[in-house]
């Protein structure tokens, strides 16, 4: 019976897939809307990075959403580890070893520096918010491993998640005061390919990374804590 229904979701997906295969000729072009990105995302948006434009303009209510995803799993992971009472400190951990100790006081600032140019930066090169939040985020999580005991102070986390979660939606809702829609570009673009340009997409990175960075190590930090008691 199993193999029965495997056989009929097979022929169902490769029928689907055949009836779009067979819907545009063989080499001709698909979609414009690809086409329209590359040849007017520049000028639009006054971002080099295209993918940022589609990312933080043409679909930026999409990506509003995702940051809102992330923040919901943060959540609900924090609910599921979360105990009454004082963080209990962890003991009895075996020490690092001397390199592994040495090497995360001497790495963390420089991964967060790195981190931090991504997101600036995600409007000229490859990289944004996501990535750059990623980034910090492994830099505590070095800390966690190199230099046992160090712990993040949650509340001025949970701060700098809510501000830059903040950012993002007034950012929004200005747009929508100044030109009547949501997240739009109402800042000077400026010149392509310089720091200051792009109009709002920089400041939307950076709350989005410093709001990534800030979730993903606290997340980070609730399960250590809950794997060192």
């Amino acid at each position: 019976m199993r193999k029965l229904i495997s056989l009929i979701l097979l022929l169902v997906v490769a029928l689907g897939v055949g009836f779009s295969l067979s819907q545009v000729p063989f080499g001709q072009e698909k979609t414009k809307v690809g086409k329209y990105y590359v040849a007017k995302g520049v000028r639009e948006t006054g971002a080099t990075n295209i993918v940022t434009s589609v990312v933080l303009n043409y679909r930026g209510f999409d990506t509003l959403g995702e940051v809102t995803v992330l923040f919901i799993a943060a959540l609900g992971l924090g609910a599921v580890l979360y105990r009454r009472g004082k963080r209990k400190t962890r003991k009895g951990l075996e020490p690092a070893s001397l390199i592994l100790s040495t090497g995360c006081r001497f790495l963390f600032p420089l991964i967060l520096l790195f981190g931090g140019y991504i997101f600036i930066h995600g409007h000229l090169t490859p990289g944004g918010g996501f990535q750059g939040g990623a980034i910090i985020a492994s830099a505590y999580l070095l800390i966690y491993l190199g230099c046992r005991g160090g712990r993040i102070n949650k509340r001025a986390f949970n701060a700098i998640e809510s501000l830059g979660g903040l950012t993002f939606v007034v950012i929004g809702l200005l747009g929508l005061v100044v030109g009547g829609y949501f997240l739009l570009n109402f800042f000077p673009l400026g010149r392509a390919n310089f720091l200051f340009s792009a109009g709002i997409i920089p400041i939307i990175y950076v709350a989005i990374g410093f709001k990534v960075g800030s979730e993903l190590a606290g997340i980070v930090d609730n399960l250590m804590e809950e794997t060192g008691d």
